[in-house]
């Protein structure tokens, strides 16, 4: 499946590494796409919506957690099944990937173009969106370590401030706001709501894509998953439930920017803290903008080093151990995917692309199971 490279990646990544990794690729899911789904289910219905995505994901993400510590590859899904169904099967895993964190990438840079616009209006969304994508190309391209240390300190600095959203948005909660129309479109919309939902811990497995860079994978990746799906799920049910409790939910239903707009009907506009919440809310955004693209660069080197897409794209760089061109290509995609979707849109295509891979792991799991039983797992 793989030839012997010339350049090496580094494994230099620890538990706190990969937890914030983790939690930095998916925590903008809490800053921006899930309120659409209030649109669809409501506030009670995407409550439940939400639940049923909790769950999945907690049993996927143990269930992956085996397949990455058993098989630690920078393909992640692809080479899992690649090993377990064979290569036709890897092929559908990879581009499902790929289709994921490549499309996911536009997505979260539109939101950091709509929060800079937020607190500049004249600034342009999309050129703000398309610097943002240099920006952290170019750090990606730096070196492993560098990237992981970056994810530290963004990770800690976004996580606060969603506490701190949520200390300064509870005493405004009542349950009165939260409970009105709470299921506009009865069942049906809990299912259309599920995109939204699954929007809160889409890429979490991403860690995946750094299992050659982890030091002792079998025993790292699982703590570092553990911890940060026990992260995520808290912050995910704390700031959906508050933010709709603190006025009409349908307010906050279609924007891009619901954190900033919620903290403005509480505190006013004018507040200051309005404006600083909006500052430091693109910690978020630029956690995750940054852990997408270190990911799907990471699926591109895979597939390339495999032989399914062009060879240079599997080239280390001597210099940074890093995947220089694997980084530019995930770069150029998002900036071209940038003008061509809405918000909402680029992420159903997004989980569209999950949902296929999530299905072809789980079958990976049960097929490598039976096929090679003595497996070292964790």
């Amino acid at each position: 499946m793989q030839s012997p490279a010339a350049e090496q990646l580094k494994r230099v990544l620890k538990p706190v590494h990969l937890w914030a990794i983790a939690v930095g690729l998916v925590i903008s899911g809490e800053y921006f796409g899930w309120n659409y789904g209030w649109k669809d289910a409501g506030t009670i219905g995407f409550l439940i919506t939400t639940g049923v995505v909790t769950v999945m994901y907690i049993t996927f993400i143990f269930s992956f957690t085996e397949l990455t510590a058993a098989i630690p590859n920078a393909g992640g899904a692809f080479a899992y099944a690649y090993r377990a169904l064979g290569p036709f099967s890897g092929l559908i895993a990879g581009y499902a990937t790929l289709v994921e964190f490549l499309i996911a990438t536009p997505a979260i840079a539109l939101a950091l173009g709509s929060y800079m616009h937020f607190l500049y209006p004249a600034l342009p969304v999309l050129h703000v969106a398309i610097a943002f994508n240099v920006v952290f190309v170019m750090l990606n391209i730096s070196g492993i370590k560098e990237s992981a240390m970056f994810s530290v300190f963004i990770t800690i600095l976004a996580v606060a401030e969603l506490l701190l959203f949520m200390g300064i948005i509870a005493p405004s909660f009542k349950m009165d706001n939260y409970l009105a129309n709470a299921m506009p479109i009865n069942w049906g919309g809990v299912v259309a709501a599920l995109p939204f939902a699954v929007w809160f811990y889409l890429a979490i497995e991403g860690v995946a894509m750094v299992a050659e860079e982890v030091q002792y994978p079998k025993k790292n990746i699982p703590r570092g998953y553990i911890s940060a799906l026990a992260t995520l799920v808290l912050l995910a049910l704390a700031v959906m439930v508050l933010t709709g409790g603190i006025t009409d939910w349908r307010k906050l239903s279609n924007l891009d920017y619901p954190l900033p707009e919620a903290i403005a009907i509480v505190l006013g506009r004018a507040s200051g803290w309005t404006k600083v919440f909006a500052s430091i809310g693109l910690f978020g955004l630029i956690a995750s903008l940054h852990g997408i693209i270190l990911a799907a660069s990471r699926q591109l080197f895979a597939m390339a080093r495999s032989g399914y897409l062009p060879k240079g794209l599997s080239h280390v760089s001597h210099r940074f151990k890093t995947p220089h061109w694997a980084i530019i290509a995930a770069g150029v995609v998002s900036i071209i995917t940038l003008w061509t979707g809405k918000t909402n849109d680029i992420i159903i295509l997004s989980v569209m692309g999950a949902v296929v891979m999530y299905i072809i792991s789980m079958v990976s799991l049960f097929a490598l199971r039976k096929k090679e039983p003595l497996l070292e797992r964790p």
